[in-house]
């Protein structure tokens, strides 16, 4: 199946035109929209998912996310992603924007969103090799320990201050 994306600008703001995932000819000094979801509980645990062998950075651990397809609003994309990869559904006012990452063609938006505990996983074997609850100091141990797929690394030291005041400030 063939995945649009909107071209946008640096800001995020769709340009208007539209590129075929894979495609040559990635526009210079453009972007498209990738959406993360940190799904937390009350207790603390958040989610981390252990990407696919198949993928590109096989195996590393990541929160739930991908790119927002063509005329999908981000907060849409992410809420999508966090079902399609583990089963859990967020509703629109549940997540919450952390902040936004920028990298050389995409711009990263990452959400939080609390779930229900017990939350009953259901992993797409395509996307996700594995999922865990764990405390964010697990997530800062796979960050330095090199155990975080590798994209992580600059996001997450970019949005930690963020994504931690948005999970203790919502608890």
């Amino acid at each position: 199946m063939s995945e649009n994306w909107d071209v946008t600008d640096a800001e995020g703001t769709p340009t208007g035109k539209v590129f075929r995932r894979g495609a040559p000819g990635w526009p210079e000094g453009r972007f498209h929209v990738v959406a993360a979801t940190c799904a937390y509980r009350l207790d603390g645990m958040v989610l981390l998912t252990q990407r696919a062998a198949s993928k590109e950075f096989p195996l590393g651990w990541e929160f739930p996310g991908g790119s927002a397809l063509a005329r999908e609003t981000s907060a849409a994309a992410a809420r999508r992603e966090l079902h399609e990869e583990t089963g859990l559904r967020a509703s629109p006012a549940s997540l919450a924007w952390v902040g936004r990452f920028p990298e050389t063609s995409a711009l990263i938006d990452l959400y939080v969103t609390r779930v229900r505990s017990p939350a009953t996983l259901v992993l797409d074997p395509a996307e996700v090799a594995a999922a865990e609850w764990v405390p964010l100091t697990e997530v800062e141990q796979r960050l330095r320990s090199g155990t975080m797929a590798s994209p992580w690394v600059a996001r997450l030291d970019a949005l930690w201050v963020p994504l931690v005041r948005a999970i203790e400030g919502a608890r």
